[in-house]
């Protein structure tokens, strides 16, 4: 086992911060108002009672940009967590199918299955996950019966009262930052280089995002509203739901 060198730290995320900055920058560039009319829930809105052009674009881009920073940013740490795990047990790239690390520490070896926070997946999900730890299990035992291997799903963030699930161990945020690292405040140290470049690349967002929410009011006045003003409801739901003909 190796001492983290948090210098190290802060080079990998200083050096790799930018690519989550420059995919939300792409996403937003390349979104359409029919993508987000046709992937979020128009009856939502309408119990909501909006009433404005304005509001129901804000809201369906923002929902849309929310699950879609949520989805690359969970994607970058787990990168972050698999670089720092690297550094401190020379770990290596599971060949075992959905299984993200493994390594050995004090007459164990651990194989890890990354996700960016708890509550991570459905009931099914979490099912076909721990199918895979016990394949993961059988197909190491093959070669070294007296193996003794853990499990872990291991999450970015949150906390985990119950981390022993049976088949695997799930633990999370601070926990998970010091079984991948031995360094009990790596969870919070990590904070302050993230922040770099934050402002500036925020900035180049938000100037776009402005444009973007303009653009699409205006293709959504001229396309889902009535002659007065009013939003026209049922056109939008026939847009984003009504079955195509099969010719």
């Amino acid at each position: 086992m190796n001492k983290l060198n948090m210098d190290d730290v802060a080079h990998y995320v200083e050096t790799n911060i930018d690519a989550f900055h420059q995919k939300r920058y792409d996403a937003i560039n390349k979104l359409k108002l029919n993508t987000i009319l046709k992937k979020k829930n128009p009856y939502l809105f309408k119990a909501k009672s909006i009433q404005t052009a304005g509001e129901i674009v804000k809201g369906l881009t923002d929902a849309f940009l929310s699950s879609h920073d949520e989805t690359i940013f969970g994607d970058w740490l787990e990168g972050l967590a698999i670089f720092v795990n690297q550094k401190v047990f020379n770990v290596w790239k599971s060949g075992i199918q959905g299984i993200d690390l493994e390594f050995d520490k004090e007459n164990t070896r651990y194989i890890v299955s990354i996700k960016s926070s708890p509550n991570w997946g459905n009931s099914s999900q979490v099912a076909k996950l721990k199918s895979i730890f016990i394949t993961a299990k059988k197909t190491l035992r093959t070669s070294n019966s007296k193996l003794h291997i853990e499990a872990i799903n291991g999450c970015c963030c949150g906390i985990d009262n119950n981390p022993d699930k049976g088949e695997y161990f799930k633990i999370c945020g601070q926990a998970f930052w010091t079984f991948i690292s031995d360094n009990e405040n790596l969870y919070i140290d990590i904070i302050e280089p993230l922040g770099n470049k934050a402002k500036e690349r925020n900035e180049e967002f938000q100037k776009l995002y402005a444009q973007t929410i303009n653009k699409f009011t205006l293709q959504f006045i001229q396309d889902f509203c009535k002659s007065g003003g009013e939003i026209d409801w049922e056109k939008i739901v026939k847009y984003n739901s009504e079955k195509k003909a099969v010719r």
